[in-house]
C-alpha cells in the first residue's frame, strides 16, 4: 500500500505525521528550560562523536584534509571549544531575552563543552596524550554513556512520550487514542 494511503484511515482522517506528533509532545511534556538542556546535551553527544571521528580520520590517513593550524601552530579542537563558550558567555553575560534559553545557544553550548572535554588531558597536562592508548576507549564510551544519559534524564516524561506516541503511530492510532 502506498504510504499517502497508509496514513488515511477508511474514515477519511488523515493521522498527523509522526514528526508533528514529535513537535506536540515535545511541546506538552517538556519546559524552554528541558529543550535547552535536552539541545547541550545533543550538541554535546554529537559534537563528541564528530570530534572522535575526524580526529581518527586524520590520523588514520582515510580523510582527504588534516589539522589545522595557525602557520606553524596546530590548533587544537579545545581552542575551537573555549571560542565558543566564551562566545556563548558573552550570550548570556548580555541577556538577550531571545537567547537566553534558546536550544540552539544550548547547542552550541554542548559542543563547546565537548570539544574542551575531549582534550581535557592535553589542559590537564599541557602534553599532547591524545593518542595514549591508556583509557582512551574508556572515556570515549564514558563520554557517551554521559552524554546519552543526560539527554534522557533532561527531560523523562517527554522521552515516555515519544516512545508512546511512536508506538501508536505505528500501530495507526489516531494522535489522541487513550
Amino acid at each position: 500500500m502506498p504510504p499517502s494511503l497508509a496514513s488515511r484511515p477508511a474514515s477519511g482522517f488523515r493521522r498527523p505525521a509522526l514528526r508533528e506528533r514529535w513537535r506536540r509532545a515535545l511541546n506538552d511534556h517538556t519546559v524552554p528550560a528541558q529543550r535547552s538542556l535536552m539541545a547541550a546535551w545533543l550538541g554535546f553527544g554529537c559534537t563528541f562523536g564528530a570530534a572522535r571521528l575526524i580526529t581518527h580520520g586524520i590520523r588514520g590517513g582515510w580523510l582527504p584534509w588534516g589539522n589545522i593550524s595557525a602557520g606553524r601552530t596546530h590548533l587544537h579542537h579545545y581552542n575551537f571549544g573555549i571560542a565558543t563558550l566564551a562566545g556563548i558567555g558573552l550570550v548570556a553575560v548580555r541577556g538577550d531575552d531571545a537567547y537566553v534559553g534558546h536550544p540552539g545557544i544550548g547547542a552550541l553550548y554542548g559542543a563547546g563543552s565537548a570539544l574542551i572535554a575531549d582534550e581535557f588531558a592535553l589542559l590537564l597536562d599541557l602534553k599532547d596524550v591524545y593518542w595514549a592508548r591508556q583509557g582512551r576507549i574508556s572515556v570515549d564510551v564514558s563520554l557517551g554513556i554521559l552524554s546519552a544519559l543526560g539527554l534522557y534524564l533532561t527531560a523523562v516524561p517527554f522521552w515516555h512520550e515519544v516512545t508512546k506516541v511512536t508506538r501508536d503511530h505505528l500501530q495507526g492510532r489516531p494522535a489522541d487514542a487513550a
